[in-house]
């Protein structure tokens, strides 16, 4: 289901800012070389999460999902002096192709990569977090979300991509297992009183929650 016209996203990033040339190779390399090139957040989301990272001025951020590292970059321009983006990929190759790209910019002292299952690895993580970007497999939203919530700070935030699915959480009833997967999390989202949320409608949908 197509739910927002070529046309419009075209638009959306003619009257957006650009990022920098070095994110803009990136994005360009993923899409020309990645079987999955569709899973990069591309530069208008690229640049709603750098605004939201450089206004919130974060100390500790936490990534779920690396994938050639485009986000990560995007979310530590905003980190404040001496704080650091922890981020954690599955894909060894992924993980390989986004330490190039972080030792592209000047930020890799500052991005911490973890390789593994997020599941196992957040507990192991002793941080309080100032900014949560979850953008992996859509089944396990809902616990990490669960798993990350009682270490955010009060007043800190949570970003969850892909909480549209490519329109498929508009169907009636719900099918597949990311699309269930999605539609789980928003319901847990919206009905969570710790938190308040928004949905935005850039490009695949984003879930902007703050922790009261």
């Amino acid at each position: 289901m197509e739910i927002l016209q070529d046309s419009v996203l075209d638009y959306s990033a003619r009257y957006s800012s650009s990022l920098s040339p070095v994110l803009e190779s990136i994005y360009q390399e993923t899409m020309a070389n990645h079987p999955h090139a569709h899973m990069i957040s591309g530069p208008v989301q690229g640049m709603f999460l750098q605004f939201i990272s450089s206004m919130i001025k974060p100390s500790a951020i936490l990534e779920i999902g690396t994938f050639t590292g485009y986000s990560a970059i995007c979310l530590a321009s905003g980190l404040s002096a001496g704080g650091e983006l922890h981020t954690i990929e599955l894909r060894e190759e992924d993980a390989r192709v986004a330490r190039v790209n972080f030792d592209r910019t000047n930020q890799a002292d500052r991005i911490i990569l973890h390789l593994g299952n997020a599941l196992e690895i957040i507990p192991t993580l002793d941080k309080t977090w100032d900014l949560v970007f979850i953008d992996a497999d859509k089944p396990a939203y809902a616990e990490y979300y669960s798993m990350v919530l009682p270490r955010v700070r009060s007043g800190g935030y949570i970003l969850a991509d892909n909480v549209l699915f490519h329109g498929q959480v508009l169907e009636e009833p719900v099918k597949g297992k990311n699309a269930n997967g999605i539609q789980k999390f928003n319901e847990l989202v919206q009905g969570d009183p710790a938190v308040e949320n928004v949905l935005l409608t850039i490009r695949d949908g984003l879930m902007l929650i703050r922790k009261k």
